[in-house]
């Protein structure tokens, strides 16, 4: 189907999944994570897709959550708001297929829980990372982040809103790969044909695994969500 904020490309066995609002820096607004949920249902009933990259479009990877959609003054927008959100996590969380994350500029706020909720994350060169949320009183997802860099510098992360570049993210193991920025695509698709390699049933399994094992991670995203 047609999307309103994202590209879909498939090539193969992967298919390339681009947050397309650049003039928002690629904001994550209620309409882009509905079609997010969207789009994701639809690869993983795809036979033919084995993998599913996302990036975004123009200089940014993603900003967040589109502040200007932050009204609390509205119980109906809110519901909305806040059903958007679940139904969005629920689905990078629980996705069936590999993710990568090609993160060809700023991953910041919701966009660094974005990146962190994919599997394998390939950076370019010009990519920073960050939750500055925190400044503004917004909930970080500690969880997720903590499962990747461990719990002392997730938490140095999200209570600072530290803003760290691509060399300490390669250092601290939040990125896997950097790599010049007009080679990030083509690196990522390279992974993508790589794992596309194995057995479907294969990365199914292993899949599964790491979505068992992330259930906490799912339950304590839940609580933090309803504490808000």
């Amino acid at each position: 189907m047609a999307y309103e904020f994202l590209l879909v490309e498939k090539e193969g066995s992967f298919a390339v999944v681009t947050l397309n609002r650049p003039e928002k820096r690629n904001a994550l607004s209620i309409a882009l994570r509905y079609e997010m949920d969207v789009c994701l249902k639809e690869l993983e009933e795809d036979d033919g897709i084995s993998v599913v990259i996302i990036t975004g479009s123009g200089s940014a990877f993603c900003a967040g959550f589109d502040i200007t959609e932050i009204r609390f003054e509205d119980p109906e927008h809110v519901k909305r708001f806040n059903e958007s959100l679940n139904v969005y996590h629920d689905r990078l969380m629980n996705f069936k297929k590999p993710l990568i994350a090609a993160i060809n500029g700023p991953a910041l706020a919701g966009g660094l829980d974005l990146a962190v909720l994919c599997d394998i994350r390939i950076a370019s060169e010009g990519a920073s990372f960050g939750h500055p949320e925190i400044k503004f009183g917004a909930p970080v997802f500690f969880t997720a982040l903590r499962d990747i860099i461990g719990g002392g510098l997730a938490r140095e992360l999200c209570l600072t809103g530290r803003r760290i570049d691509v060399s300490e993210a390669l250092r601290i193991g939040l990125a896997n790969q950097v790599v010049p920025g007009e080679r990030l695509l083509e690196e990522a698709k390279q992974t993508a044909r790589t794992i596309a390699e194995a057995p479907r049933s294969g990365l199914e399994a292993a899949k599964a695994m790491i979505i068992r094992s992330s259930e906490a991670v799912r339950a304590k995203w839940s609580r933090e969500v309803e504490s808000t």
